[in-house]
């Protein structure tokens, strides 16, 4: 299953943001990629970089947003290709918005919605509204799950997801520092899992868009450059360069986490409860 992030230009402007959006979806399309995922805010802009003050969230392009992701949506059924993209979610009775991921499908429907949970504290500052639970999708069977930001600084995120049986997770940014990049190749190579990472051009060049392998390692990167990119891998449980990752890591440490191995093992012996003898 080919897999695309990719880095686009964020802006105040959102009918720009959805013409960059469609244009990358249709250069994906163009190389048989079946999902591509864009940055947190893709559509909207992110928090004070675009909007400004959370009490602009009250004169935010609302319809303007909505009829671009219903033209993401078409374009995805028109070209087959599912598509993870973020943007905000208006609430009733003046609540902050959710922090969100859309997912459209390759039949042209907006399949569901990722609502980012684990906020930062200024986004709890009036910026937005956490989400409640995890998603999980299916293109091609392969199970994917989302997670956005500051969510790569949680490992229980990852390792709950892994526990939910996914082969990877689509990660959307507003920037992916190093510490970031750190955290996500050791969530990918501990559960053994891909990591496809999305950031907006301009903030490229301190860490660009990437796919992740179970192993851990950068498969590909987008350049370090503030301009728009793509970056492709092809997704495959039996490629042999992640045998051990897939086929006997992963495996391994889901029976290992059960206990049972090691209780069976386990003695009753003074030697074995002896804290202080050599």
């Amino acid at each position: 299953m080919k897999l695309a992030m990719a880095q686009t230009i964020v802006s105040t402007d959102i009918p720009a943001n959805g013409a960059a959006i469609r244009a990358m979806i249709a250069h994906a399309a163009a190389q048989g990629v079946r999902l591509i995922g864009f940055c947190e805010g893709a559509f909207s802009g992110y928090s004070k970089f675009q909007i400004g003050s959370p009490a602009e969230w009250e004169d935010f392009g609302w319809a303007a947003q909505e009829a671009e992701l219903r033209s993401i949506a078409a374009l995805c059924g028109e070209l087959r290709i599912f598509a993870v993209v973020g943007g905000a979610h208006r609430l009733p009775n003046g609540r902050p918005p959710h922090n969100r991921l859309y997912i459209f499908s390759d039949s042209g429907s907006l399949l569901t919605r990722y609502d980012k949970r684990f906020l930062s504290n200024s986004e709890l500052g009036g910026w937005y509204t956490p989400g409640a639970m995890p998603i999980i999708v299916e293109v091609d069977g392969f199970r994917l799950g989302c997670a956005i930001c500051i969510e790569s600084q949680f490992p229980e995120v990852f390792s709950d997801y892994e526990r939910m049986g996914v082969d990877g997770v689509i990660f959307s940014s507003y920037g992916l520092p190093s510490y970031f990049q750190i955290a996500l190749r050791a969530h990918a190579g501990l559960n053994c899992i891909w990591i496809g990472a999305a950031t907006p051009a301009q903030k490229a060049g301190k860490g660009p868009a990437g796919i992740i392998g179970p192993d851990g390692e950068w498969m590909a990167q987008c350049a370090e450059m503030p301009e728009p990119g793509l970056v492709v891998a092809a997704l495959a449980r039996n490629d042999a360069a992640y045998d051990i990752a897939l086929q006997k890591a992963r495996p391994w440490r889901a029976k290992a986490r059960q206990g049972d191995i090691y209780r069976e093992k386990r003695i009753d012996d003074p030697r074995s409860h002896n804290r202080d003898d050599y």
